[in-house]
């Protein structure tokens, strides 16, 4: 097992022959999980046809397909030999955010509504914690409102980060006909990818190098080509995004867990120092 988050994802065979497959949870709607694992097959082909730097899926396999209830798609596997960095990230997420949107539908980016159903849906919160999560969220619903009706909607990745980033492997022949970007390092973990606007991605690097303490931000807004720290929007999206994190993580957390404590943690420190550093969950 490599990870165990929205996806179950294993590393399958020995390399250079590994498969990376990702396993979807069994969930009550099984034919909406097929329809969007299906369009995420049709985006990877999309994105990788107009040279964006993604991780590609493994070819010569009809994709997805159901095992016992779970969805399971094939990647092909690229092996890692030390940390992406922040600057690293910087040319696949412009190039995402520069491809152009696929002529099918793709659901358009909405926190206000992901925030209340995770803290409504979350076993670790009590009443107090609740309500400071929908107190805040019910203060920033108007600034969102405001920025997704005046900016371009464009396809983001929704959550950029360093783990969601690989080097790319040496290319041979096979990947250089599937994907000919020049960047050093790809996007993946594509489940997410959606219209809105690219501050949203841009400040989650951001999120993530403040509270995580990867020091290298600077570098990456030279690649980028822009702040995010310098738009006057900044600090209202930062604290959105900061609380759609906290609020995904009360889903996903376990009562008495050290995961549930980290979520505490975070909530109490929204209205204390912006440095203050979190664990990964």
């Amino acid at each position: 097992m490599l990870r165990h988050h929205t996806n179950a994802v294993y590393l399958v065979g020995q390399v250079p022959d590994a498969v990376v497959v990702k396993i979807g949870r069994p969930g009550v709607d099984h034919q909406r999980d097929l329809r969007n694992a299906r369009g995420l097959v049709s985006l990877i082909a999309w994105l990788i046809r107009h040279r964006a730097p993604i991780t590609p899926l493994l070819q010569g396999i009809e994709q997805p397909v159901v095992v016992n209830g779970h969805v399971v798609t094939f990647w092909r596997h690229l092996p890692q030999q030390h940390p992406v960095s922040t600057e690293a990230i910087a040319a696949p997420l412009l190039a995402l955010h520069q491809a152009p949107q696929p002529p099918f539908p793709l659901p358009a980016l909405d926190p206000i509504t992901a925030i209340a159903r995770s803290t409504a849906a979350s076993r670790i919160l009590d009443d107090d914690h609740r309500t400071a999560v929908m107190t805040r969220l019910e203060e920033l619903t108007p600034f969102w409102t405001r920025l997704s009706g005046s900016v371009p909607q464009c396809l983001i990745h929704t959550d950029p980060q360093h783990r969601n980033t690989l080097w790319r492997s040496a290319p041979g022949n096979e990947e250089a006909a599937l994907n000919r970007a020049s960047t050093p390092a790809v996007l993946c973990d594509l489940d997410g990818v959606a219209l809105g606007p690219v501050e949203w991605d841009l400040v989650t690097i951001e999120v993530h190098c403040r509270r995580f303490g990867h020091v290298d931000h600077d570098a990456f807004a030279k690649v980028y080509g822009r702040d995010i720290r310098e738009w006057e929007g900044y600090p209202p999206l930062r604290t959105l995004r900061e609380l759609r994190m906290i609020a995904t993580n009360a889903r996903k957390s376990s009562p008495g867990s050290p995961q549930a404590t980290e979520v505490i943690h975070r909530i109490h420190g929204l209205d204390e120092d912006i440095t203050a550093p979190w664990n990964i969950i």
